[in-house]
């Protein structure tokens, strides 16, 4: 799913323009890439938490030559998701099996 498919869930769902509809998910994503940017966790009800987590720098090898080299350290962004999240894509999951079973059957 791209940023445009999101714009047109939205359009199509609340009613918005699609100019009104972009500016929300833009707005959203911004606000999402400022907080983490200033280092504070991003909590999300029934979806989840983006972090910024260090990475200390490291030894790793290149992949072409087996040269050990020195990973630098960096920020990644992490993502966990929330229980009401986890047990959605199970669900999801049990219901996709009983379909395809169904349909052998």
């Amino acid at each position: 799913m791209t940023k445009a498919d999101i714009v047109e869930e939205v359009y199509s769902r609340v009613g918005f323009s699609k100019k009104e509809s972009s500016d929300v998910v833009e707005t959203v994503l911004e606000t999402i890439k400022k907080t983490l940017e200033k280092g504070d966790v991003v909590k999300i009800a029934g979806f989840g938490n983006f972090a910024i987590r260090h990475k200390g720098s490291r030894k790793g090898r290149n992949p072409k030559t087996g040269q050990e080299i020195e990973i630098t350290p960096r920020k990644v962004v992490t993502f966990k998701p929330s229980q009401v999240f986890k047990e959605h894509i199970l669900q999801y999951d049990a219901r996709k099996a009983e379909e395809e079973a169904g349909g052998r059957v």
